[in-house]
């Protein structure tokens, strides 16, 4: 068995694109989006810049996330899956939860482009974008967290070492 999941082994691959475009740039949206939301959250500015870049960050990363998750949906989830090529269930939980990220950020996407909550005030838009950034957080940091285990380390039937 390899000794590194599919989401390492991703990220390590055709340096540094790979690690650009799919660790990189959503990192660097999730960590604009987190931020600009803490300036609007103390501020309550829905009109400044941190509400612009926010907005535009928005936008961009649901789309930026659909088009990843896409192709790593056709590109590596479906051909592992048939292929039996899973490297035990912390590859599963790593690529799996990396690619639920696309759920919080299309969402986000979706809110600023007033297709879900539409009318809802700011106030509420504002705690549900701060619910979706929460959410993509949390899914990223655990896709993380297993993406860089050992799979052979959760597999049945190896020993772990002590």
């Amino acid at each position: 068995m390899n000794n590194m999941t599919h989401y390492m082994e991703l990220l390590a691959q055709n340096q540094p694109w790979n690690l650009i475009i799919f660790m990189a740039i959503p990192v660097i949206c999730a960590e604009t989006l987190a931020i600009t939301e803490l300036m609007i959250l103390f501020k309550r500015n829905f009109t400044g810049t941190a509400r612009k870049i926010n907005k535009i960050t928005g936008i961009f990363a649901g789309f930026y996330f659909l088009g990843i998750f896409i192709y790593l949906f056709i590109n590596a989830v479906m051909p592992l899956t048939t292929t039996g090529g899973w490297r035990g269930i912390a590859d599963v939980i790593a690529v799996g939860f990396y690619l639920l990220g696309v759920v919080p950020l299309l969402g986000i996407s979706l809110l600023e482009l007033g297709l879900i909550s539409a009318n809802k005030n700011e106030t509420d838009k504002l705690k549900l974008h701060a619910i979706f950034v929460g959410i993509f957080l949390v899914v990223a940091h655990i896709a993380m967290i297993f993406g860089m285990l050992n799979p052979e380390l959760m597999s049945i039937g190896t020993d772990m070492p002590m």
